[in-house]
Parts: C-alpha cells; structure tokens; sequence
C-alpha cells in the first residue's frame, strides 16, 4: 500500500507518530493512540498507510527525504573540498533537528521495523548525494581512491558521531561541535591525494 501523506490528515498521524516515539518511545506506537492523537479514526490511518508499519514506513522515508533536501540546498561552489565540510555539517543539523526520524532511520527506535525496499531506494539516494561530494574532491585531486568507498567512510564516521550526540555520549567532555570539525579535518587529512 502506498503512503498517503500529502494531505493535511497525513501529516497529522506523522506528526502524532513522531511525537509519541519521541515522547513516549515505540511502546506507545498503536495505530489507536497514532489515530487518537492524530484526531482521525483507525480506519483513516489504515486507509492512508496501511498500519503502524506503514506510519513508520513513511517516518523512515520523511527522515531521507529531510536530510536529501538539506544536502540539495547548498550552494555548489568551486571550493569542492569546503563543500563536502557543508555537506557534513548539514548532515549532523538535521539528524539533531529531526532527531526522531533519525533514530528511526539508524538507531532501531521501533524493534523489529524493516523499511520497504521501495523506502531503501530513497536511503540510497541520500547516500548517492554524499558520493558525488566526493567524486567532485577526486576530480579535482584533492582526494584519492573510490569515490563510493570514501564517502563509506565518511559517512559511518560522521554516523558515528551524531549517534553518539543523539544518546548523549561523550567520553572526552569535549564540545560536540569542536569534535565533529576535529573528525572531519582527520578524516579529510587523511583521504588526501598528497
């Protein structure tokens, strides 16, 4: 079944779903309470997504879609390297600003949620965003190898981090900021062509 969350009705169960995990964990996501807090019927959240796997379904291809928007609106510039820095910078705000979908998207906020392959596809565009990053720093041999293979890295790094902001982990005190720059300029050190 297809998700139907283009209309004001869609949104409001999404917004409930989002609000209930955060709030109260995947325990709480019913398609009762989902509907009730949503304001519409059972029958109306069936209809638009099938059940409470489709909901979140639907958070888990929000939470992509987010997090492609974000990487799509930055200028493109000719500093190909200070562009990627961007881009990873853009990644860590929206996962902290949209933390719920994150933690569905990588943290397995709902035990046993298995996205739908079509939902997979949109993951991989995220993925693909970060690849041309890279491509562009190889290109212009700042970096080199594949660029597939770096942005890899890249991203488990930078996942890494963000998990670890998001579940409140920080073994060196150190400001959350400073040491995701600090990563960042290791990890770019590193991957450089000379």
């Amino acid at each position: 079944m297809m998700a139907s969350s283009d209309d004001e009705q869609g949104k409001a169960i999404l917004e409930a779903a989002s609000k209930l995990l955060s709030e109260e964990g995947a325990g709480a996501l019913t398609v009762r309470r989902i509907a009730t807090e949503a304001g519409c019927s059972t029958m109306g959240l069936y209809s638009r997504f099938g059940g409470k796997d489709g909901v979140v379904d639907q958070l888990y291809v929000q939470g992509f879609d987010q997090l492609c928007d974000s990487m799509s609106a930055l200028p493109k510039t000719g500093d190909a390297l200070g562009d990627l820095r961007l881009c990873a910078r853009s990644y860590r705000e929206t996962a902290l600003a949209h933390a719920t979908h994150y933690m569905v998207m990588f943290g397995g906020a709902v035990p046993g949620f298995e996205p739908t392959p079509t939902s997979k596809k949109v993951a991989h565009n995220a993925f693909d965003r970060l690849v041309s990053q890279v491509q562009r720093c190889i290109d212009e041999g700042i970096f080199r190898g594949d660029a597939p293979k770096l942005a890899e890295v890249l991203w488990g790094s930078m996942h890494g981090l963000v998990m670890l902001e998001l579940v409140g982990v920080n073994p060196v005190g150190d400001d959350t900021g400073r040491r995701y720059e600090r990563t960042l300029d290791a990890l770019f050190d590193g991957l450089k062509a000379n």
